[in-house]
């Protein structure tokens, strides 16, 4: 859970850092740019590593090349132009409902049981997600709405980044995972980019320099912490948590830019908190009875031990 929160802290900077990139670089040559630094990056750690898992089979191959194209070309390709047609406060609440996509997702693939709390948990998290960010709206162009609606599709490509995401790491570490699936995602991004070709120009040193934060601070260490993280919990779990990168979000710009938080957005704060940790419920239910099989008390059978692919005991196909 821990991995998770700490990628939402990254992430909680992206939508402000990014709305200020663009008034150098373009929205597909941004990813282009932080990607491929990424991924050249998260290369030479896989290459330094001395613990190097075994290389991905095809079949992982392709599973991660088509989740990192999902949630890295797809999903950032849609958040990029959605946030320059928008807000970046319109992206924070839109995000919010990403967890429900997510469980819809899992529920359609994987036909998994979702538990009433992680329901409640993730439908709480989103109304105090909402009440967060709905005093910050600023007032957008006539394009806003286009912009709205390609970040809810976004959400749909990062439900399948998470789904696929998942079902293709067994056996490999996060650094492996997150260096196939950027490494798709850049050269998606790359393609994408020769769109702008003719607004090309060097960024300015500030530009230059938020580049490099989205590349390290957001793309290697944001998602090196969310896959590993993901391996250890449901994806609509993980998802929920995300929750928290709008409550980061107001805390930054009350310590940072010395902006004030209105009461509604205290209470928002304190109820995305609270949806969280009500999705987590289950997981705490879980961990004695796991515990008591592993002791031995209460005998399974090999195949209900066994972790399915979604990588939980019991869980869709």
């Amino acid at each position: 859970m821990g991995a998770v929160v700490a990628a939402a802290l990254f992430w909680s900077s992206s939508y402000a850092v990014t709305k200020r990139v663009l008034e150098d670089v373009g929205p597909l040559t941004i990813g282009a740019v932080r990607f491929t630094l990424a991924a050249l990056l998260l290369g030479v750690m896989v290459r330094l590593s001395r613990r190097r898992p075994a290389r991905p089979d095809a079949r992982q191959r392709r599973l991660l090349h088509l989740s990192g194209f999902l949630g890295i070309t797809v999903y950032f390709v849609l958040e990029n132009v959605g946030v320059d047609l928008s807000t970046a406060s319109d992206a924070s609440l839109i995000v919010a409902t990403y967890p429900l996509m997510t469980m819809l997702v899992e529920l359609f693939v994987h036909r998994t049981r979702i538990p009433l709390s992680r329901v409640a948990g993730v439908l709480l998290a989103t109304v105090g997600a909402f009440l967060v960010v709905r005093n910050g709206a600023e007032v957008g162009g006539g394009s806003r709405w286009l912009g709205d609606v390609l970040l809810l599709l976004g959400g749909l490509a990062w439900a399948g980044y998470n789904v696929l995401g998942k079902r293709a790491s067994a056996g490999q570490d996060a650094v492996s995972v997150t260096y196939h699936q950027t490494l798709a995602g850049a050269a998606g991004f790359l393609l994408a980019s020769l769109l702008e070709v003719d607004e090309w120009r060097v960024p300015g040193v500030t530009a230059s320099s938020l580049l490099v934060y989205l590349a390290v601070a957001c793309s290697v260490g944001g998602f090196l912490l969310y896959n590993y993280g993901l391996r250890q919990m449901a994806s609509s779990v993980a998802v929920n948590i995300l929750n928290l990168v709008p409550v980061f979000g107001v805390i930054g710009a009350v310590v940072i830019n010395g902006e004030s938080i209105r009461p509604a957005q205290a209470v928002g704060g304190v109820i995305i908190i609270v949806g969280v940790a009500l999705g987590m419920v289950e997981r705490g239910q879980r961990a004695p009875a796991a515990a008591t099989a592993k002791a031995g008390r209460v005998p399974r059978s090999p195949a209900a031990a066994a972790p399915t692919a979604h990588g939980e005991p019991g869980g869709g196909p």
